[in-house]
């Protein structure tokens, strides 16, 4: 499903992305304020390397973007890219209630048929 923004590809990297808790972590820390890599990786008990390739899979799914400001590499949120995934997100539910609706119609239909 294609909601007119997000390619299914790029849905998939999305969810990649997100499907991982430290990328999710990384993510919610740069939604607040933009960070610097080496900012970013003393949160995490692990390698430097390890932080950059984290942001790297965020980065390939435009969740975030970088900026080099002199030796500092800035993380930032990709906020258009969060909307786009917010309104997957509501075309998705939009489907799965009009499915449930689907089936309690069903549902009550067979038992009007039963009480007859």
């Amino acid at each position: 499903m294609v909601v007119g923004h997000l390619t299914a590809a790029d849905a998939d990297r999305v969810f990649h992305a997100l499907a991982d808790a430290t990328r999710r972590d990384i993510l919610i820390r740069v939604i607040r304020s933009e960070q610097s890599v080496s900012a970013l990786a003393r949160h995490y008990p692990m390698s430097f390397a390890a932080v950059q390739k984290h942001v790297a899979v965020l980065e390939k799914a435009a969740l975030v973007g970088k900026e080099r400001r002199g030796r500092e590499q800035m993380v930032h949120a990709e906020h258009e890219t969060l909307r786009r995934i917010a309104r997957l997100l509501d075309a998705y539910e939009d489907l799965w209630r009009q499915r449930t609706d689907q089936i309690t119609a069903i549902l009550e239909e067979d038992d009007e048929r039963v009480e007859k």
